[in-house]
């Protein structure tokens, strides 16, 4: 007779443990945050006492709590508030969304749409001020890609944030002109949008990615009870969706304060791990900042000691780095954030410094770039195991593949980002990457065939927060001419990416991704079983309870 109590108690479940030892249970026993056991409904059962709470699975699949290796949390959460313009097409579609909108808020300053398609007025129309004009002309509009990396606004929002004439701006940002010397609508990366943005009162939500630097002024007491909320917000969304870890890819310690002050209330759902961002404004020495985070900040359930750095920006607005020019701009490259020599020397620094680096490269001029630094940061500290990481590749080239494996960098990608998954329009992308690179875009099962570590996510709020419709994604994948490469993943393949590369990517696969005794009692249990589930229907799954340190987070 087992004389311990478990805690908790999911049973008449089919798990998937993930756990090459035991990788199917029927039922699994939680004590003191910890995996206790996994095994039979019979087995389980031994573990049972007055006071243990029992979780029916129904039937229904468990998994190791679903790990969110790329999204932006703050952020993220403060647009759930915005008005969603995913899969709105046509002009008069557009105008009613944005009317409608504007009329439930007659009182807000700025109003701010997201996820608003490139192609939203029809193949080969980029929006402009005048289109905005005629569906709102008097209160300031601006409306944003679902790749963050793009946005448009109407001439209201352009005068009133002093950009209609221009401005001088870094490299990689534009504010599109027009013949007649005016901003034409259309803002390309964040210091041409984000004067506009600013309009709307949410500076301190986008500071982590805007300049990594911290609210100045400080926000009042009541400013930051009202932050602390928009937080509170968004671990309920991870949570809702069975997500029990953030790699959060944007930061400052002003995020990691306010979520220490959620922590202090017990209100932590998710484990989460803040990086500090580095700038191309800022100076080496600025890495400091990094090492007090990753020194002050240490938890299982709040970290730090990740350095985040955008190289480029993204294909459909032509900022990001391509080695041969865009297909359909044939004296064009994109311009980098960074120098190489200027990255390198960060690189070196920062892994100098023993911090993680993980890299927004999306062209495959910027991801050579960023390799080329991870290889000179071994050549100048040695080689260690430093999990350096590049976000995205949503271009690669051949010769570059094996370095992943060879150099030890991590692949993160985004099953829902490429033209064709989820609903996504084919067009422009595809011709603006050419078909002769189409093999080596979302190279997913490439890289993970050459040996790297592949780890998946949605990058929300730039796709939907469900890691459920990433592995559809992932699952479903089909090549967009025959004769490439297949890069879909099979279903245990996309789950792993999601878990036990998750854990990986984050130094925890000895505690975390899996579902074994005295690994972390991260788990999700799902409302059908997904192994029986034919992939096209997989999106009708959803998760009923998340479990997170062996507490409920979320229960349906």
């Amino acid at each position: 007779m087992n004389l311990q109590v478990a805690d908790l108690i999911v049973t008449n479940a089919r798990i998937i443990t993930m756990d090459d030892d035991r990788p199917a249970a029927e039922a699994i026993a939680i004590k003191d945050g910890l995996v206790a056991a996994a095994g039979s409904a019979a087995e389980i059962a031994g573990w049972k006492g007055a006071g243990t709470k029992i979780v029916d699975a129904a039937g229904g699949s468990v998994l190791p709590g679903f790990i969110e290796a790329h999204m932006h949390l703050f952020s993220g959460a403060a647009e759930l508030a915005h008005l969603q313009l995913a899969g709105v097409a046509g002009f008069d579609a557009l105008r009613d969304a944005i009317r409608a909108y504007a009329a439930s808020r007659p009182d807000a300053t700025m109003l701010v749409g997201q996820g608003v398609d490139y192609s939203v007025l029809g193949k080969g129309v980029r929006v402009t001020r005048h289109h905005l004009d005629s569906i709102l002309p008097d209160r300031p509009f601006l409306m944003a890609a679902p790749d963050h990396h793009t946005a448009w606004a109407n001439t209201r929002a352009l005068e009133t944030a002093g950009i209609l004439n221009g401005r001088m701006l870094g490299p990689g940002n534009e504010i599109v002109m027009g013949a007649d010397g005016l901003a034409e609508g259309e803002l390309r990366e964040g210091e041409a949008f984000g004067p506009v943005l600013a309009l709307a009162g949410e500076e301190r939500v986008r500071l982590g990615l805007s300049t990594g630097g911290e609210p100045n002024p400080m926000p009042s007491a009541a400013e930051r009870e009202a932050d602390r909320a928009i937080m509170r917000r968004g671990l309920a969304w991870c949570s809702r969706h069975g997500i029990t870890s953030i790699q959060n890819m944007d930061g400052n310690f002003y995020q990691l304060e306010l979520l220490s002050e959620i922590e202090a209330e017990g209100g932590l759902i998710c484990r989460t791990q803040i990086p500090f961002h580095y700038k191309n404004f800022m100076t080496l020495d600025m890495l400091e900042k990094a090492s007090r985070m990753a020194e002050r900040y240490t938890g299982e359930w709040l970290s730090s000691g990740m350095v985040k750095v955008f190289y480029d920006g993204v294909l459909d607005s032509w900022t990001a780095v391509m080695i041969e020019p865009y297909a359909d701009r044939p004296d064009w490259r994109g311009e980098p954030l960074f120098s190489p020599q200027q990255f390198a020397e960060l690189a070196i620094e920062a892994d100098r410094r023993g911090l993680q680096i993980a890299v927004h490269a999306i062209g495959d001029g910027a991801v050579r770039a960023v390799l080329d630094g991870y290889q000179a940061a071994q050549e100048v500290n040695g080689a260690r195991d430093s999990r350096h990481r590049i976000e995205h590749i949503e271009v690669t080239t051949a010769a570059d593949v094996p370095r992943f494996a060879e150099l030890g960098v991590i692949a993160s990608m985004q099953p829902p980002h490429p033209p064709g998954a989820m609903g996504f329009p084919l067009e422009p992308t595809i011709s603006m990457i050419g078909r002769a690179r189409w093999p080596w875009s979302y190279a997913w099962r490439t890289l993970k065939e050459a040996g790297a570590h592949v780890v998946f996510a949605s990058d929300w709020p730039v796709s939907p927060i469900d890691p459920i419709l990433g592995i559809q994604a992932a699952v479903l994948r089909k090549p967009w001419a025959e004769g490439d490469p297949d890069q879909s993943f099979s279903l245990h393949e996309a789950i792993a990416t999601y878990t036990v590369e998750g854990a990986y990517a984050e130094f925890a696969e000895d505690r975390k991704g899996r579902l074994k005794p005295g690994y972390l009692a991260d788990l999700v249990v799902l409302s059908g079983d997904i192994e029986a589930t034919p992939p096209e229907r997989l999106h009708e799954l959803h998760p009923v309870t998340t479990i997170c340190g062996g507490r409920i987070s979320y229960q349906a």
